[in-house]
């Protein structure tokens, strides 16, 4: 029988096929006496099956590349921190396995995350990836992950690792369904890059059983478990349609009525460059360097490393828009040289543009180098600060930025809901504004963007979260200045066409979502995206917003 779920749609596209699950985690070691005469080689088992997984994510990275290549090697120095394996060394002394000693070392110190505010449960879910792979080497056992299948299939778990997401095959893995994660998630990014259907945070998908068959619409975030005859052709239809907006709509953004909105990418590295220029990207409109800065947390990279890397990105867009956001650390992505270990919570704390501000060397350093980068291309360059708070942030990066002999523009991005509330004061100091609506919606609903149980809140359509966005579009065009979006609200087709009619003038997102927002812009004018953007804002709720939106530019 027919029935229909709902998640989150964070990845377009619709995937038919059967459910494959993902393979179960770890079993708990058992907890038994090892004699003092074999701690040695237990210890020595411990550490070559720790080195063995760092090894083997870092070798994942190096195949995906890009944004999932920074998250691994993230996760392949948390299986080798220092204060872990010394723990893991004790409980080896008195008496525990190598896999016990891992076991419970790990949980231990999950405990001490998951304790430290609900901003670093992403973190806990990657160490809890990490153990069941150290374990599960020393027991012998098959690596936790996707399961082995000849044929294409929909893969469902309760969360999926970078590790497992980074990797996945397309052509076998049609789409996949999660029950915990969020829309700004690491898995939602990554499946968005590899363009695959996804949708998360859907309560009980566990219980689907093996072998079902399910259609997934990662646009609606909608389930379809057994769909008839009459359903598929639909989804087909759709699907097919969908296809030829994409084949017809060409070259740069623009509205039906030939209102211009650049499209850009975002983009972690040069290795994301070239499926950038190939969907057509006018541009590059978040270009994250703290990827580049991930490669070691004791100390930043040279000024040397950072000119090559910020000119491999140049190059890609001769006479092209490149909008480099500065170096974003703390929170979820702590540095040892650069962020502090104690905060009691590290969203609230010192992140962003607070930490370089606190060490001046570096954020000195990283314009330099971006200068140097620079000299001698005809690229537009533009540089902007994360989390700017109010007027007096915008004006100390702006006098960094022209202290280190940059010649760029200065921005700051709007993921504090004073700086959108307080935008033409910012204005005063920089020339564009950018928004992150990943981090402006969870510090606007106080809703951690990793936790599945609050993604409600994350929905970028929820009504609040568009009136910031046309506050700081109607700022910067009285200023007359621009206005872009970079978070993900931007890879979405139709809130696309919402963020055009409140007035952003540029919308940034993963290479994937480019053709499908090109081809939903151009089958509306200004007017109807006008239209739309009055009627999302009049709901009450991110649903009926979509809602009234999709009446209005479907001509309901």
């Amino acid at each position: 029988m027919e029935t229909t779920l709902r998640g989150v749609g964070v990845s377009h596209g619709v995937a038919i096929g059967e459910v494959r699950h993902m393979g179960t985690a770890v079993l708990e070691p058992p907890a038994k006496q090892v004699p003092d005469q074999d701690a040695e080689r237990e210890q020595g088992r411990a550490r070559q099956a720790v080195e063995a997984v760092a090894a083997d994510l870092i070798a994942r990275g190096n195949l995906a590349g890009g944004e999932a290549q920074a998250v691994l090697e993230a996760q392949a120095m948390m299986a080798q921190d220092p204060e872990l394996l010394a723990d893991v060394d004790r409980r080896i002394a008195v008496g525990s396995t190598a896999e016990r000693g891992v076991y419970d070392a790990f949980a231990q110190y999950r405990a001490l995350l998951a304790g430290a505010g609900e901003y670093l449960a992403g973190r806990v879910a990657d160490l809890d990836d990490v153990r069941n792979r150290i374990v599960a080497r020393l027991l012998g056992v098959p690596m936790p992950g996707v399961p082995d299948s000849d044929e294409p299939y929909v893969l469902i778990a309760r969360d999926l690792a970078p590790a497992d997401t980074a990797l996945l095959d397309p052509t076998l893995v049609l789409g996949f369904v999660t029950e915990e994660g969020g829309p700004t998630s690491h898995s939602a990014i990554l499946a968005r890059a590899l363009g695959v259907p996804a949708v998360v945070a859907l309560p009980g998908a566990g219980e689907l059983a093996e072998g079902t068959v399910v259609a997934v619409d990662g646009s609606t975030g909608e389930i379809f478990v057994e769909p008839g005859t009459e359903k598929r052709a639909e989804l087909e239809r759709a699907a097919a349609a969908r296809k030829a907006a994409l084949s017809a709509a060409t070259g740069p953004g623009a509205t039906s009525d030939g209102h211009k909105v650049p499209l850009l990418a975002n983009i972690g590295g040069p290795s994301d460059v070239r499926a950038a220029v190939d969907a057509g990207a006018e541009g590059v409109g978040l270009f994250r360097t703290e990827f580049l800065f991930l490669d070691d947390s004791e100390q930043a990279p040279s000024e040397e490393k950072q000119i090559e890397a910020y000119r491999t990105v140049l190059e890609a867009f001769p006479e092209g828009r490149v909008v480099v956001r500065v170096l974003d650390a703390g929170a979820d992505k702590p540095l040892d040289f650069l962020t502090p270990a104690d905060e009691p919570n590290p969203a609230l704390g010192v992140r962003g543009l607070r930490s370089l501000l606190d060490h001046p060397d570096v954020l000195r350093t990283q314009l330099t180098a971006l200068s140097k980068a620079a000299e001698g291309l005809p690229v537009y360059l533009e540089v902007m600060a994360p989390m700017v708070a109010d007027r007096a942030d915008a004006k100390a990066f702006a006098d960094a930025c022209r202290a280190a002999g940059l010649r760029a523009k200065f921005g700051a991005m709007v993921e504090i809901p004073s700086a959108a509330l307080r935008a033409r004061s910012v204005l005063q100091e920089v020339e564009f504004l950018s928004l992150g609506t990943n981090d402006l919606a969870q510090y606007t609903f106080a809703a951690d963007r990793q936790v599945g149980a609050v993604s409600r809140l994350q929905d970028p359509w929820q009504p609040a979260l568009l009136d910031l966005v046309a506050l700081s579009a109607e700022a910067a065009k009285a200023e007359g200045k621009s206005c872009g979006v970079c978070g993900e609200a931007a890879s979405d087709p139709l809130l696309a066409c919402v963020l055009t009619g409140l007035g952003v003038t540029s919308l940034s997102m993963g290479a994937a979502s480019i053709p499908y927002v090109r081809a939903a812009l151009a089958q509306h004018t200004l007017a109807q995206c006008e239209r739309a953007a009055s009627a999302a804002r009049a709901a009450d709720s991110a649903d009926e917003a979509r809602q009234a939106a999709q009446a209005v530019l479907s001509g309901e």
